[in-house]
């Protein structure tokens, strides 16, 4: 059974940074293309970033220039540096697959940016 546990969140003020970390147990992540989501509450979860096999890099918008995927591979952990932080950030972060079939989601680690 795959295990995913997310940390690295908390309370930062705005344009502070964190960076999450996602260990996969039960799996190999080499071997897959993995993403970071977040879900804020009353919204559908979405993609913020992504990363391939060969580490290319994808983001969605609102993120680009302020957050940075990675991966190592040896470590089955998945990293998301996220810098400049905005209040609009707050949310849980969870990582997965970025493709279908995604296994079971993990707890997510909450990031809560604030004055």
């Amino acid at each position: 059974q795959v295990q995913l546990v997310e940390s690295g969140g908390g309370l930062v003020q705005p344009g502070g940074s964190l960076r999450l970390s996602c260990v996969v147990s039960g799996s190999m992540t080499r071997i897959y293309a993995m993403g970071w989501y977040r879900q804020a509450p009353g919204k559908e979860r979405e993609l913020v970033a992504a990363i391939g096999t060969g580490g290319e890099t994808n983001y969605v918008d609102s993120v680009k220039g302020r957050f940075t995927i990675s991966r190592d591979n040896a470590k089955n952990t998945v990293y998301l540096q996220m810098n400049s932080l905005k209040p609009e950030d707050t949310t849980v972060y969870y990582c997965n697959k970025q493709w279908n079939p995604r296994w079971n989601w993990g707890q997510g680690t909450q990031v809560t940016v604030s004055s």
